[in-house]
């Protein structure tokens, strides 16, 4: 219903805009910072104070003077040099929200992808890839409730170095075969086995530099698909891509399809790009220099930063394309610009029923959904790779493309660190310069890091010892899925909370702490008020129909106390909220807004005795501003994927 009005007053002051001065001028509508002022405030007249000459005050006035009557709006005020405050009829608005009335437009149904997660398939996770997870995952929610049409890819890079550096270090360094790893994919944890190999990989590197040439002999043996090492890859890939997926449902996120690097060379998608590429002049071909033999993207098409004066080797000397390379045919085909596509098939079906496709180069007898062809592209991949998302954008500049272009973003995020007190909970030494730091970086090359499933199991070990000390009567298995709720809400949270442009330093006690601005926090806010509704019908009493028994006139009249006006208020701004923060590209104002509505009703549930009051049209009102509130956070907490646990 909020936004809803919020819509309204937009339309209406760009009609009276329109009307008294004609000028077509999209109106930005703000929520007050203090509530005295309204619940609306509208600063067109500042906007248009340059182009009309005119001062703001004047402009506000001849605005409202042209104002046609807002559905909900009681009245307008001009305050200071040229505000527009917005009052709202507080009965009318209440009523609305009782009843569900009004409906927004239709979102636009042009398809959104979303790529996330998008982990190298040579190792476990660890925590910095769930924070791109969490940040992709629920920025597509953010999307969904606002009624866009979403695709969900994960992108797998399974033909890049960080694979053949675990094929390297099984074949070269450990002497297997394809065998020899298909009984270690069914007898170990592969994923953890993997992790120390790429380590000792690595270092081998560093210690035997000349070993760099199995590193190129096993990629060209990847791209050219054939022999013993390209099987190997083949089986590392797959076994750890299945390893991630369990990963990350373990925080709620599920993709639609897997498009694969390897069917990208396989099905020509590069070939057809890097033509592109050249007949468009986006990329030449070095004849002299250190890049000489390489096709190179000019440094004058995408940057001018000093890592890309000599531009950006898209395809090297030997004839292998680089990573940036592939990723703009892959970003071409997001688009449906290349007029080629991937095969698909059925890797695995949810839980919840939901089936993820991966792409394969081998056309089967499978009706696939539709895939890519969209007008919006959000890549979830951090901020240190802005100069590779730089060329890719560039790319399509060069070839024409450039409505695409503009419609690439890259959604960045900055990087996960560890608090040295979570280090030393984890049992990660540190040297004394460490333990001084406000964080401690992680690196996969070094082996140094926290496993995502290690860090979910110990925050699942730490609530349940938590619930236990509760519930000690209830089931294990009861104990264990409350646990794993508050777990998840817990990490989820913490790594929502933080504008995306911060570095975060994880720590344990912070993130499931049941007190301040935590995940916890929320939930106990949302499982308080489910129990009081519960109460009441373990007495025998049902819900009222809160429809039926509430008055237009007992609303407009319980609204008169500025405590429950402004509490329905805020708990009505959720779909407005979300829109907001999609536009804004920041998850963190949902986690915020979630925080604001947990504050707000356990300043409510302490005020005021919802089930000892004793007059009964002031009891159902309470009864339904729970209900209310309930509703409202529970669906603020699905879209940041949080659950609501039977009880904390």
């Amino acid at each position: 219903m909020f936004q809803q009005i919020e819509n309204a007053v937009a339309e209406a002051f760009a009609a009276a805009i329109a009307v008294r001065f004609g000028i077509d001028k999209e109106v930005t509508v703000e929520q007050p910072k203090q509530s005295g002022f309204g619940e609306l405030a509208v600063p067109a007249a500042f906007q248009l104070a340059r182009e009309l000459k005119q001062p703001p005050r004047k402009i506000a006035e001849q605005i409202v003077e042209a104002l046609e009557p807002i559905p909900g709006v009681k009245s307008f005020e001009i305050a200071g040099n040229g505000y527009v405050n917005i009052r709202l009829d507080r009965g009318a608005f209440a009523a609305a929200v009782l009843h569900k009335t009004g409906a927004l437009d239709a979102a636009d149904t042009g398809k959104i992808i979303v790529e996330h997660t998008n982990i190298n398939p040579n190792k476990a996770a660890h925590i910095g890839h769930l924070r791109n997870a969490v940040l992709g995952d629920t920025f597509v929610r953010m999307l969904r409730a606002g009624g866009r049409h979403v695709e969900v890819q994960n992108y797998i890079d399974n033909t890049g170095v960080q694979v053949a550096d675990v094929v390297v270090g099984f074949h070269f360094l450990e002497k297997k075969t394809p065998a020899h790893i298909r009984d270690l994919i069914h007898t170990t944890r592969f994923d953890y086995l993997c992790w120390d190999l790429y380590a000792r990989t690595s270092q081998y590197y560093k210690d035997e530099p000349d070993a760099l040439a199995w590193r190129a002999e096993t990629l060209q043996a990847i791209e050219a698909d054939s022999g013993d090492l390209a099987e190997m890859a083949h089986l590392v890939a797959d076994a750890i891509v299945a390893l991630h997926l369990k990963t990350m449902l373990r925080l709620n996120v599920e993709y639609d399809v897997l498009p694969r690097e390897s069917e990208i060379l396989h099905l020509k998608f590069w070939s057809s790009a890097f033509e592109r590429l050249k007949s468009t002049g986006a990329i030449l071909l070095e004849t002299e220099g250190k890049n000489a033999g390489c096709w190179v993207m000019p440094a004058s098409a995408f940057s001018t930063d000093t890592e890309a004066e000599d531009g950006k080797v898209i395809v090297r000397s030997n004839g292998t394309v680089t990573y940036v390379g592939k990723d703009i045919a892959y970003q071409m085909w997001k688009f449906g610009l290349l007029g080629k596509d991937f095969y698909y098939r059925p890797l695995l079906t949810y839980p919840d029923g939901h089936e993820v496709w991966v792409s394969t180069d081998r056309k089967l007898d499978i009706a696939a959904p539709e895939f890519g062809a969209a007008k919006r592209v959000y890549n979830v991949i951090d901020s240190r790779q802005s100069y590779l998302q730089d060329v890719v954008v560039a790319g399509l500049k060069a070839m024409g493309a450039q409505k695409e272009a503009a419609q690439s973003i890259h959604f960045s995020y900055e990087m996960v660190a560890l608090s040295p007190g979570c280090c030393v909970d984890l049992g990660i030494e540190l040297s004394e310069e460490d333990r001084r730091r406000p964080y401690v970086e992680v690196s996969g090359r070094k082996g140094m890091g926290v496993k995502a499933d290690d860090l979910i199991d110990q925050l699942i070990q730490t609530a349940l010892r938590e619930v236990e000390s509760r519930h000690a009567e209830d089931a294990p298995g009861i104990r264990l899925r409350i646990a794993t709720e508050i777990a998840i809400g817990a990490l989820r949270y913490f790594l929502l909370k933080f504008t995306r442009n911060t570095v975060i330093a994880f720590d344990f006690q912070e993130a499931l702490s049941f007190e301040g601005d935590t995940g916890p926090y929320a939930q106990y806010a949302a499982v308080r008020a489910r129990n009081i509704l519960k109460k009441l019908t373990d007495r025998g009493e049902a819900v009222p129909d809160f429809a039926r028994e509430l008055s237009a006139d007992g609303l407009a009249e319980q609204m008169q106390s500025e405590d429950f006006w402004q509490i329905l208020v805020t708990a009505s701004k959720a779909d407005s909220t979300i829109a907001r923060a999609v536009a804004a590209g920041e998850p963190a104002h949902v986690a915020r807004y979630a925080f604001q509505l947990a504050q707000l009703f356990n300043n409510f549930y302490h005020q005021y005795q919802v089930l000892a009051e004793q007059d009964t049209k002031r009891r159902v009102f309470l009864l339904w501003m729970t209900d209310y509130f309930r509703t409202q956070l529970e669906t603020v907490l699905g879209v940041l994927g949080i659950h609501v646990p039977e009880y904390m």
